[in-house]
């Protein structure tokens, strides 16, 4: 099967997320592409933490050629687009936005405080670049959650949940209290990225800001002493290459 990014596999451990500003002064722990790993995730285009401080934000841009998922961590944030749609997540919440043909949207903290959450580029396969532009979102309590010996799992994105994308994927929100193994979907590839805590991926120290990428997903087993919060994001490759150029995926 043929990838547009190096060839990887769970052994050979975790990189460090590295700090990316944007031009509107927003800072964001990127987990890829980075110069520790400097490729796609195919078909993830790239993922990280962004933290808006009160007076910074993204003001109306354009966007087209693949799908947003945004996760908010804490605090609440205000989105509005050309689609005439405006919405404020908040801790748990989620969003998806299908930029399809293209679409323009802000992204600014609410109520006047910071705020801080993950963003997903979800790469859309060739013949469906140019759908029409789609925005929904869903509220934390509308995400699947269920909790098995100390492990506290939240779907994102997956069965269960109302969101879904023009990709098969899966996007789970993981708190860790002792021990928990991760089985993927075979031919799928993914990445696991550290929110808090600390503990083990694999035998491996991994942290907040960590990464695992996967270029063929398999079993990934975690341990800590105390609480280690992931996400873990696995899909099916679209085995096309990704072309990002800036805030467009063509």
């Amino acid at each position: 099967m043929s990838r547009n990014d190096s060839e990887r596999d769970p052994t050979d451990g975790p990189v460090s997320g590295e700090t990316v500003r944007h031009g509107t002064g927003v800072n964001s722990t990127r987990a890829f592409p980075t110069n520790g790993y400097p490729s796609n995730l195919d078909p993830f285009v790239l993922f990280e933490r962004f933290y808006i401080d009160p007076d910074d934000g993204f003001p109306m841009h354009a966007h087209r050629g693949f799908e947003i998922v945004s996760y908010m961590l804490d605090g609440g944030m205000e989105h509005e687009d050309s689609l005439g749609v405006t919405h404020t997540a908040r801790e748990g919440d989620a969003m998806r936005i299908t930029t399809g043909s293209g679409i323009e949207h802000s992204e600014f903290p609410a109520d006047g405080e910071a705020c801080n959450g993950l963003q997903l580029w979800v790469n859309l396969p060739r013949e469906r670049k140019n759908v029409d532009a789609a925005y929904d979102d869903a509220v934390s309590t509308e995400l699947p959650t269920v909790e098995h010996e100390g492990t506290t799992v939240t779907t994102v994105v997956g069965d269960g949940s109302p969101l879904s994308l023009q990709t098969p994927m899966e996007y789970l929100d993981v708190e860790v209290d002792d021990a928990w193994t991760w089985t993927g979907r075979e031919d799928w590839s993914g990445f696991v990225y550290g929110v808090s805590g600390e503990g083990t991926v694999d035998g491996n120290s991994f942290g907040e800001g960590d990464v695992l990428p996967m270029t063929e997903t398999a079993s990934v087993e975690f341990e800590t002493e105390g609480t280690l919060r992931v996400v873990v994001v696995s899909g099916l490759p679209h085995d096309e290459p990704i072309q990002q150029r800036g805030p467009f995926v063509l």
